[in-house]
């Protein structure tokens, strides 16, 4: 069990944002101590850190949001955070392809420059 603190230390966020995404419904309940402090099991810090994934690679929250809720419901719910998923990784691999392309041109633009300063 952890801490808010060192939750969000091992998810590379801020107990602020952790916070936050509890209050948002992008993380499934957290348990809470009998004091009141919050308290995250390894499942919780499993969630933190999809979350945090599907995020960094610019997941709307509202989509996040849907696994998160869809997640709660159960296994009958598999096939529709399957589709969610696998359309974002079809978005990711478009942004991949277009980042590659621009890539291979910033290439050919320094290889142009070298050889430039070669004259």
């Amino acid at each position: 069990m952890y801490k808010i603190n060192e939750a969000a230390t091992i998810a590379g966020i801020t107990a602020h944002t952790l916070r936050y995404y509890e209050k948002e419904g992008i993380l499934p309940p957290i348990e809470r101590d009998s004091g009141g402090r919050r308290i995250y099991s390894e499942e919780n810090i499993a969630w933190l850190d999809i979350v945090t994934c599907l995020k960094k690679t610019n997941m709307p929250m509202k989509e996040i949001k849907e696994i998160v809720r869809l997640s709660i419901i159960g296994d009958q719910t598999i096939d529709d955070r399957k589709k969610i998923l696998m359309d974002h990784k079809r978005k990711m691999m478009r942004q991949l392809e277009e980042l590659q392309d621009n890539i291979s041109k910033i290439d050919k633009k320094i290889a142009f420059y070298e050889g430039a300063d070669e004259c």
